[in-house]
């Protein structure tokens, strides 16, 4: 097992001097040394064949009982000194200090094909940063995480990938509802991958420290590395830094709304600085079409990191990133101009996103209008979001409006609802729809093509990865397996796969792990 190991976090950047893992507060600080914890009997449970090309390893290495020691945390790859990241954030809206790489050890970096990949293990032990946790990980939520990361890739959305993930063999205690019912769970570890791992809260840490002189380290490092298209010089550097920040974040949005993803826990701690959907914690999607759901029972009071607001929480989180910048700079102006234009890009970028999604593909004054009316009648009754902006492909521009209700009608989960306003509301809009396709130069077949490699067919909903959760711990990974496959084309028909395209059912609308979750690793 040869890989191109290039070092450059631990390297270039200041290491905490304490090389005892203990919990502590790491000052002076960007990382701290630690290996992850030896595990009892690991096993390996899945592998990326992709993602395993990706760092220059092959199938036939994943056999190999150096793979799993490696990727499980019971060997050290030669040369190399894993390492536990210290950062900050604000969590819910609150300052929370000092969190870091609580449950995440990063083993090495690789580079291949010019690319570089940060590897990383997630439920690998206790670190400096665990405070009362146990740094491990669940099955669940590392099933979860292995297939979530590697589905939002498929879907063209930024991510982090994952390269495998493994039992531990070592039980883990839990409270999977923080109700004081704990009980003990299979552990696992997810290997994960991205260019890095660096969050917004790295660099928020720092100033709150006012360790001016290691942030400045920590953004020229970030931007040597991962940003070369910041050329210039001085404070103008860190504000194109900071432009490219916020582009990057708000693509990564555009297309969770496109998808119907919710991350479920926009802290900054958990905002990537490349703009990359990062810890795969209580995320779902939408399953009915409303603005104002959250997976997240920590959040289910206020509803902060609901689908509708999670633009507007893009836009405080990068708040936060120019606060922490502001100590580079020392100007306040050009720091709120680049934040100010952020609401314009966005909703720009989000038209033309719901435009593609209804086949739509020359401008018209009357598109935003069209869109709202459509976004306040799927609210009208409980709407499948995938099942109903996929099968609008099928309209077809002749079709009459009760011809084109009837080509969508499956995505209603009580079609007896739909009658005397709510019936009115969809009359009206499909009309305003049909007579709007009539100016488009394309044909059926070539909007339906479009639209439908916008409009996916498969999502990885709460209730299928609950049901490949209970397989796996059961000792069945065949489900892990099919889904694997299946969201590797998640845009195309798939006809075995057709059982997925459906609904939630309904035994799986109140079923814990399929309606909401916890943050419970």
């Amino acid at each position: 097992m040869k890989l191109n190991i290039q070092d450059t976090f631990n390297n270039e950047l200041p290491a905490d001097k304490i090389l005892e893992n203990s919990r502590r507060q790491v000052l002076d600080a960007c990382f701290s040394f630690v290996e992850p914890k030896k595990t009892a009997n690991p096993t390996l449970v899945h592998v990326s064949k992709e993602m395993l090309e990706a760092i220059g390893l092959t199938e036939e290495d994943a056999t190999y009982k150096k793979f799993l020691n490696v990727f499980t945390g019971n060997k050290i790859i030669e040369n190399t000194h894993p390492y536990a990241m210290c950062y900050g954030g604000h969590q819910f809206g609150n300052w929370a200090g000092q969190l870091g790489d609580g449950r995440a050890i990063n083993l090495t970096e690789v580079v291949h094909k010019s690319q570089r990949w940060a590897i990383q293990l997630k439920g690998s032990g206790e670190t400096p940063y665990s405070r009362t946790a146990d740094g491990l990980a669940v099955l669940r939520s590392s099933v979860r995480e292995y297939l979530c990361s590697e589905a939002m890739f498929y879907l063209g959305v930024p991510t982090t990938r994952a390269l495998s993930l493994s039992l531990s063999g070592d039980e883990v205690l839990r409270d999977v509802l923080y109700d004081g019912n704990p009980a003990h769970e299979k552990g696992a570890i997810v290997s994960r991958l991205a260019p890095s791992f660096i969050r917004f809260g790295n660099f928020e840490i720092l100033a709150a420290r006012k360790q001016h002189l290691i942030l400045k380290q920590l953004a020229d490092y970030t931007i040597k590395h991962f940003y070369p298209e910041v050329t210039s010089e001085g404070k103008q550097k860190y504000l194109d830094f900071l432009t490219e920040v916020r582009n990057r974040t708000i693509d990564m949005i555009v297309h969770w709304q496109r998808v119907g993803f919710v991350h479920g826990v926009m802290n900054t701690d958990n905002m990537s600085i490349l703009g990359l959907t990062i810890d795969y914690g209580p995320y779902g999607w939408l399953e009915a079409y409303n603005f104002g759901w959250t997976p997240n029972t920590t959040d289910n009071q206020h509803k902060r990191y609901r689908y509708g607001n999670q633009s507007q929480i893009g836009l405080w989180n990068l708040f936060k990133l120019a606060n922490a910048l502001y100590t580079l700079i020392e100007e306040v102006a050009p720091l709120q101009e680049i934040l100010d234009e952020y609401s314009d890009i966005y909703n720009k970028k989000h038209h033309s996103m719901m435009q593609s999604k209804l086949g739509l593909v020359i401008n018209d004054e009357n598109d935003k209008e069209l869109i709202g009316r459509l976004e306040e009648t799927l609210q009208l009754t409980e709407t499948d979001m995938t099942i109903f902006f996929r099968n609008l492909s099928n309209i077809s521009s002749e079709d009459s409006s009760e011809t084109a209700f009837k080509k969508v009608e499956i995505a209603f989960y009580l079609l007896n609802e739909i009658e005397g306003d709510i019936k009115n509301h969809w009359e009206d809009w499909f009309t305003r729809y049909l007579k709007r396709l009539q100016q488009e130069p394309l044909s059926d077949q070539e909007r339906k093509q479009k639209m439908d490699l916008v409009n996916p067919k498969y999502v990885f909903r709460n209730y299928m990865a609950q049901l490949a959760i209970d397989e796996a711990n059961k000792g069945d990974y065949n489900l892990i397996d099919e889904f694997y496959n299946l969201f590797k084309n998640p845009y195309s028909e798939q006809p075995k796969y057709e059982k997925w395209f459906s609904k939630r059912p309904e035994w799986a609308r109140h079923k814990v792990g399929c309606s909401m979750l916890s943050c419970s690793s």
